[in-house]
């Protein structure tokens, strides 16, 4: 009886671990270059943890076994600001830090850098890029120009494996391998949108929310069943 409330319980921490994933997607929705993460569980046999020998029924427990990120492209949008560039193809902007991104709502600072709305330098291929004063420009080869003079160029990279990359905030990604090459061009004066599907998350919720309340359910069953046993025992 003990076993099914555990095997239940684990079911309902597996669920809220996927509501967790799912709410986070949501809230990023609107969030320029978000990429919705993806959870995924494993199954393993009571016997993993309790010692006991395989044969023991064949019960199992779940857990949430991994979250990865859905690195698929977003949909690109027209903003007119001629800082803003949207990455057309696989690869990241390189941001000081060991940072990359495909959020490329860029900004100048008051030094004259070019940096992210979080105020970290962005980085060309030879080191953080700094404008005079003008009009500036971004050429789909990530060069840029300030009144036609080129001052720097985008740097921008790829990953072989983008398992490697780890999520930290405002879009912003941190690698365990060493990037390479990309051949991605960038579109100035647009943006690329969350690649969250809203009505697909939000159906995925409700989904995960019922089978939550599925759990639920089940362990009250079970601890019912339990006092009611324990309540004849004490009798006998």
């Amino acid at each position: 009886m003990y076993k099914g409330i555990y095997i239940a319980l684990s079911g309902s921490v597996l669920k809220q671990g996927q509501l967790d994933t799912l709410s986070h997607n949501v809230a990023n929705a609107s969030t320029v270059g978000f990429k919705k993460d993806r959870s995924s569980f494993r199954e393993y046999l009571i016997s993993g943890i309790s010692g006991m020998p395989d044969s023991d029924e064949g019960r199992t427990m779940t857990d949430l076994s991994e979250v990865k990120t859905d690195f698929a492209a977003g949909n690109q949008f027209r903003t007119g600001n001629p800082l803003d560039v949207a990455i057309s193809g696989n690869g990241f902007l390189c941001i000081e830090g060991g940072r990359y991104t495909r959020k490329g709502d860029l900004q100048v600072a008051r030094d004259g850098h070019l940096v992210t709305q979080r105020g970290r330098n962005v980085l060309g291929e030879g080191g953080p890029i700094q404008l005079p004063p003008g009009q500036v420009e971004i050429a789909p080869n990530g060069e840029v120009r300030v009144e036609g003079t080129a001052v720097g160029k985008l740097k921008i990279v790829d990953f072989e494996n983008t398992g490697s990359l780890t999520e930290l905030e405002d879009g912003e990604y941190t690698a365990k391998d060493a990037p390479v090459p990309s051949t991605a061009s960038v579109a100035s004066g647009h943006l690329e949108a969350s690649n969250v599907e809203v009505v697909k998350e939000m159906v995925r919720m409700i989904e995960t929310m019922r089978e939550f309340e599925m759990y639920q359910k089940a362990i009250k069953a079970f601890d019912d069943a339990a006092a009611r046993v324990n309540g004849e025992m004490a009798k006998v």
